[in-house]
């Protein structure tokens, strides 16, 4: 018998049951979260999540910056995992949904499928990013930024908190430095394949600012004057390499001014 998917529903209940329990770690007397990155409280989130997790029979991973992710097995485990997911860290005077709704609503899609029996042809990954919120440590969306090699490993392990405690070191107490290395070049190029529709060949993962920088981004910074401040950071070349304009992070791909460019330097 054939499940019709248009009728599926995650189970309401369980996922409101769910926030509220991880809401439980870290509430302040408002109602809200305070929920800090790298702290005892935020380990106490990690390990119930990732309890979740393994209860519905998925695989854990963390990587080396302390990104988790929970992985359910499809028929064709080869292909790119289809993927979602967030953070569970909170600011200060956090909320109960910012970032735990986006890692426990994917968790609950997967507990739904179990329910119903479904196996999927791909791999499904919930993901949780380490100091997505960044009010402990600088800079923010730390974990998404070291997978995406917005800047390294070493970088973000050598960032302290207001007392100095580093995130290296902090990591290593709560038991959260894993050994996968974050974002392989494959995890990479599928992504943006699977996402953005990407097919020519693309350039390894390399260091862009700082003292690291490639010589190739360091020189492009030198010359137009702008150093990527975040992911999607776009330098553009013409034919000959005789002209190269940078566009920020904020430039979406679609921007008319981009497209026109592009155009004029494909000429």
């Amino acid at each position: 018998m054939t499940t019709n998917i248009d009728n599926i529903r995650v189970n309401g209940e369980r996922l409101w049951a769910s926030l509220m329990e991880l809401a439980k770690i870290g509430a302040t007397p408002k109602g809200g979260v305070c929920r800090l990155t790298l702290t005892d409280l935020d380990k106490q989130g990690r390990d119930l999540v990732l309890q979740w997790a393994k209860d519905a029979g998925m695989t854990v991973t963390i990587d080396k910056i302390g990104n988790g992710f929970m992985r359910r097995a499809g028929r064709n485990n080869s292909l790119p995992p289809i993927m979602t997911g967030s953070h569970i860290d909170t600011q200060p005077t956090g909320g109960k949904f910012d970032g735990n709704y986006g890692v426990l609503a994917g968790l609950e899609v997967v507990r739904t499928l179990n329910d119903l029996g479904i196996e999927t042809e791909a791999p499904i990954e919930v993901a949780f990013w380490t100091n997505e919120e960044g009010s402990r440590f600088v800079p923010v969306m730390m974990g998404s930024g070291v997978f995406a090699k917005a800047f390294t490993l070493e970088h973000a392990y050598a960032a302290t908190d207001i007392e100095g405690k580093s995130v290296k070191g902090e990591l290593e107490r709560i038991g959260y430095i894993g050994e996968q290395e974050p974002g392989s070049d494959k995890e990479i190029a599928d992504f943006c394949r699977l996402t953005y529709g990407v097919e020519f060949p693309m350039a390894a993962k390399t260091v862009v600012k700082g003292k690291g920088a490639n010589p190739f981004y360091r020189q492009l910074a030198e010359i137009t004057g702008s150093t990527p401040k975040w992911n999607f950071h776009k330098y553009l070349i013409n034919r000959d390499g005789t002209q190269v304009v940078a566009y920020t992070s904020f430039t979406k791909p679609e921007d008319k001014d981009l497209l026109k460019k592009i155009d004029e330097f494909l000429k």
